[in-house]
């Protein structure tokens, strides 16, 4: 169902690794599940086909066997926001374009880690994610969002609007970072992809046209652009950074 039919513009983003400075998930399994090692393996067997996200995230979060309270506040202790995001998700309120976090986290952890370092508006942010179901031991496993291989095909909410784009009725902007974010890629007008993640590297192999970023300083300034009619679409893509 659309919910965003009526806007101009819509930011997608992804929330590990791109909202904030840190992949919550990445934190758990390297201080409280296997370990980096074992976790970068997987990252490169997914960014290389060999084994499918859901899999490996699966896997990932599987390894860390402590109760889910105690993973949730020491990622509240230890993730942080990128320090202009505040700023571009303020500028967007103000003016109604929708900022959606599309995520193959878990719900109620990027809503508390929001709330945290958002404050009271942070209950207001449309979260498309999986979730996590939590026994009263505390032991916990997550609930993936669909059936497809990547647990959460963060494309799927992504397309309902495409035809919208076709009829020049929208522009749609995706803001990631790693593996999670493949099945999105290719999805909108503009695809920004943080600089030196794997998003960049699978962007670099697939010839997929992006935009490559360091924090919401950059994206903010590009989509003040196009809202404020100072830059087209393609002129942002003259800009493009790709093979």
């Amino acid at each position: 169902m659309l919910q965003y039919e009526d806007a101009k513009l819509i930011v997608w983003s992804d929330f590990d690794g791109t909202i904030t400075l840190q992949d919550s998930n990445d934190y758990l399994t390297d201080h409280l599940g296997f370990g980096s090692e074992r976790r970068k393996e997987l990252n490169q067997q997914v960014l290389y086909e060999s084994v499918t996200f859901r899999d490996s995230f699966e896997e990932m979060l599987g390894s860390v066997k402590h109760p889910f309270e105690e993973c949730k506040q020491a990622l509240l202790e230890n993730i942080t926001l990128d320090p202009h995001f505040a700023a571009f998700y303020d500028w967007c309120t103000a003016r109604q374009i929708p900022v959606v976090v599309v995520s193959s986290g878990m719900e109620p952890i990027i809503r508390s880690l929001l709330i945290r370092l958002l404050g009271e508006r942070a209950h207001h942010t449309h979260i498309i994610s999986n979730d996590v179901h939590v026994n009263a031991d505390g032991s916990w496993h997550i609930i993936f969002h669909d059936e497809s291989h990547f647990g959460h095909d963060k494309s799927l909410a992504i397309k309902p609007y495409k035809q919208l784009v076709a009829d020049g009725k929208l522009k749609m902007v995706y803001c990631g970072d790693g593996v999670s974010d493949l099945s999105a890629a290719k999805e909108t007008n503009l695809l920004f992809a943080k600089e030196g993640r794997d998003l960049v590297d699978y962007c670099k192999r697939q010839n997929v046209p992006y935009t490559e970023f360091d924090s919401f300083a950059d994206i903010h300034a590009a989509v003040r652009q196009l809202y404020e009619g100072d830059a087209t679409l393609e002129d942002i893509a003259a800009n493009r950074q790709s093979v």
